[in-house]
């Protein structure tokens, strides 16, 4: 589906959604939900702020955006991450499920697709719950911070060597 169709059918989820739920549709709700779905990834609401602002010429308050942001959480059009101390959002219609490796020294946060893992997950026989999508978070060490914490162990014991030496 291509990202103009998707957009017209997450409107109308939305307005469907603010409709039975006795919810104003504003222009600042539709004006926000295009910009995330002109998003690819993940982003908070800092970067959502300043891409309303510069990017779309379309002012909103944060105190709109984070009411808009969990509307479109409750209608199932946005999906919130905890990564670490920050809330990160990510749009979810038409998104595939996907996995997310997260650095636990520097908080980087790498979305990878492993076919093995999303089989494993659909092939799982869940009691009583039918499965529509999901997150899966991987913790443990970047490339970048493994080879530094190496380089630094192996350092801390060369230091030890050469005080046992003296």
């Amino acid at each position: 589906m291509d990202s103009q169709n998707v957009k017209e059918t997450v409107k109308k989820i939305f307005t469907e959604y603010l409709t039975a739920n006795g919810h104003r549709k504003t222009p600042e709700r539709y004006a926000i939900l295009d910009t995330i779905y002109s998003i690819e990834g993940h982003f908070d609401i800092d970067t959502l702020y300043v891409m309303m602002a510069e990017e779309e010429k379309f002012r909103v308050s944060r105190a709109t955006l984070y009411n808009t942001i969990l509307l479109l959480i409750q209608a199932q059009l946005v999906v919130r991450h905890q990564f670490g101390n920050s809330s990160q959002y990510e749009r979810c219609y038409n998104n595939n499920n996907h996995h997310h490796q997260i650095c636990t020294h520097c908080g980087k946060v790498t979305e990878v697709q492993n076919k093995e893992l999303q089989e494993a997950i659909k092939n799982s026989k869940l009691n009583r719950f039918y499965l529509t999508h999901y997150s899966l978070y991987l913790y443990g060490l970047c490339n970048k911070c493994n080879k530094a914490f190496k380089q630094k162990i192996k350092q801390s014991n060369n230091n030890n060597n050469n005080k046992k030496e003296k």
